[in-house]
């Protein structure tokens, strides 16, 4: 039995089918069958169903499952500290962070990592909190980042930075001005991130602060990016909430007015970083952290 073939087996088992398996792989889908049936010839057991076109893990393809993940998971911990104890480290770091994070946080760091470990190959990942946290989990990230506070009992937290939302809408809006209560909330028309972001959570903690939930606005629109939100925003009578930084990055025009909340306590959040307790931590990892941690 091969890495390879183990590779091959867990693609294909994810995929349901060879052909996108194969794809996956950069592998012809000749090679891939190949692999399979010698595999399954090695051992004398039948991994898959095979039914015209299509193919699914029998009972004992499902009992290897968890087995084949784990020792993959030991190879590349292995190939990890070979890297990692090498003059220069080298390898692959993997990154996955939630939207606002990746966009207006991570960049200055990790060009200062690339500087110091011109050999390293950095993969960043954009999702949203949800999905990073299930990355991290399942080891598809080494790293990840995220808006807010993320309750998953296997991995470790810490927060290195703080963001603030404020209120947005077009310049001439008349909520540029008006006093802010629940009341007027429930007169305005919304553009929110979708369900699952950060920013989706803290404006929702932040309107339970206000006595209201997401059921008592109009909700005119659900949009998964920071961008769109503004662009909509400019363009309606809609007004929004969203992360200090995003608004600083990128409403330089003036077409959007940004108002800190003063009639409630103000909507802020964590920015955090979560890892694996049971993973190997490189000296890229640590890199990272160090430069993230000096702003």
């Amino acid at each position: 039995m091969t890495l390879d073939q183990l590779r091959i087996f867990l693609a294909v088992a994810e995929r349901a089918h060879v052909t996108r398996a194969a794809d996956a792989l950069k592998m012809t889908q000749s090679a891939v069958s190949a692999a399979l049936r010698a595999l399954e010839a090695q051992h004398g057991v039948q991994l898959f169903d095979r039914v015209g076109r299509g193919i699914t893990l029998t009972e004992a393809g499902r009992s290897f499952v968890p087995a084949a993940k784990s020792v993959l998971h030991q190879a590349e911990t292995a190939e990890l500290i070979l890297d990692d104890l090498s003059a220069r480290p080298r390898g692959r770091l993997r990154i996955e962070a939630s939207q606002t994070v990746a966009t207006y946080f991570l960049p200055p760091a990790l060009v200062r990592l690339r500087q110091t470990h011109p050999d390293l190959a950095v993969r960043l990942v954009v999702g949203n909190t949800s999905s990073v946290a299930r990355a991290v989990a399942d080891g598809a990230a080494d790293l990840g980042f995220v808006e807010g506070e993320v309750a998953h009992g296997d991995l470790r937290t810490r927060v290195v930075a703080r963001d603030e939302l404020v209120l947005i809408m077009r310049r001439d809006h008349p909520a540029a001005r008006t006093p802010m209560s629940a009341k007027a909330y429930r007169k305005l028309d919304w553009v929110m991130r979708e369900e699952g972001s950060g920013t989706r959570s803290e404006v929702e903690a932040h309107l339970a602060q206000m006595g209201l939930t997401m059921e008592d606005l109009t909700v005119f629109l659900e949009i998964p990016s920071n961008e769109a939100v503004l662009s909509a925003v400019a363009g309606s009578d809609c007004v929004s909430m969203v992360s200090r930084r995003v608004v600083d990055a990128l409403a330089e025009d003036g077409a959007v007015h940004q108002r800190r909340v003063t009639w409630a306590p103000r909507p802020e959040r964590p920015f955090t970083v979560l890892s694996h307790p049971e993973r190997h931590r490189t000296r890229a990892v640590e890199a990272l952290l160090a430069l993230v941690d000096a702003g």
